[in-house]
């Protein structure tokens, strides 16, 4: 009952108020929980595990729809059906299948935990989570966080990260950032605009402190401005500004947050492409990419993807990937639109 109760014991969704939503998994409309629990049941006791009937099932099912299927097995079969499917599959499914029995923010708060956790940080994986989630969404993975690790997420970051790394990090934590307004203020676009100059190109050095107070405090619309504004004073745009000011992970980090405030969803698709491309494809990337967005905006990932590189999300996770990791990427995924 321990792991039903840990990851099925709330129902969020970690997005922010002002974001619009473009799941790729939608609620099936015909759904029965028992007759789900049947069918994952059965296919779990087939000798050899019937992966096929597990994929159908958990990748046409919402996080809200899987919780109510884990429920009813667990009534039926007096165990647990997160350690029922750890014991059947093994490898990529397993990651997948495991992933989406958390809701997507306490996903994100496991992956950022497993991030920091041991020997070594995987800073590719606390920049990519850190640097693209809304405020709201980091509001409640600190939140979750602190319920299933019982530790605080800000304390954690800073005990596994240095100097302007951590704090920029430290402030993304803070969910310090404004919220939209209707109102748009063009004194301080132009103020903002003008310090991120000053405090970088302009100068001999970098003045950091500042980049990050601006880009960790400050709404979604009103830094999309700032940057046009920037390029009035700057003979680089703020990306170009970024490869030149900062280095390391500070450098990614920013660079993840200036694209993914221009556009978030083309940041993911050219993240799956390079992952999908890299030597030994990085299934890591991949599996974490879909299974935290498939709720919430792959389908327009999928539309960047296409529009980008020319040919479908699908079509690449075809070329790129095999076996019961290839389905249950594609059943995330959804058919070609």
């Amino acid at each position: 009952m321990s792991l039903v109760s840990e990851f099925l014991g709330q129902l969020s969704l970690n997005i922010g108020a002002n974001e619009q939503l473009f799941p790729t998994v939608v609620p099936v409309v015909d759904f029965d929980p028992d007759r789900d629990a049947a069918r994952i049941e059965t296919a779990i006791k087939t000798k050899g595990v019937d992966e096929q009937t597990i994929i159908d099932v958990l990748t046409k099912r919402t996080y809200a729809q899987r919780r109510e299927i884990a429920f009813s097995y667990e009534r039926r079969a007096k165990k647990d059906m997160i350690s029922a499917l750890k014991g059947a599959l093994s490898g990529s499914l397993e990651h997948v299948i495991l992933g989406l029995m958390k809701s997507t923010v306490q996903y994100d708060a496991s992956e950022i935990r497993g991030s920091i956790k041991g020997l070594g940080t995987d800073e590719e994986t606390l920049i990519e989570i850190l640097c693209s989630r809304s405020n709201a969404e980091l509001v409640e993975i600190k939140k979750v966080y602190k319920d299933l690790f019982k530790k605080d997420l800000d304390k954690d970051v800073a005990g596994d990260t240095s100097g302007n790394f951590a704090k920029l990090l430290l402030a993304l934590v803070q969910t310090k950032r404004d919220e939209p307004s209707s109102v748009v203020d063009y004194e301080k676009i132009d103020e903002d605009a003008r310090a991120l100059y000053d405090a970088g190109v302009k100068i001999k050095g970098t003045d950091v402190p500042t980049w990050i107070s601006i880009m960790s405090e400050r709404s979604v619309p009103h830094l999309q401005r700032v940057f046009q504004r920037y390029k009035s004073y700057s003979p680089y745009d703020m990306q170009e500004s970024i490869e030149k000011e900062v280095k390391g992970d500070l450098r990614k980090s920013f660079l993840v947050l200036v694209q993914c405030f221009e556009n978030k969803q083309l940041y993911f698709a050219k993240r799956l492409n390079e992952a999908m491309k890299s030597k030994g494809a990085k299934e890591k990337m991949v599996t974490r990419i879909i299974v935290s967005r498939c709720e919430v905006d792959l389908k327009k990932i999928c539309s960047e993807y296409k529009a980008t590189f020319g040919q479908s999300l699908q079509k690449t996770i075809l070329e790129h990937t095999k076996g019961d990791y290839q389905k249950v990427l594609l059943g995330l995924c959804g058919p070609e639109e």
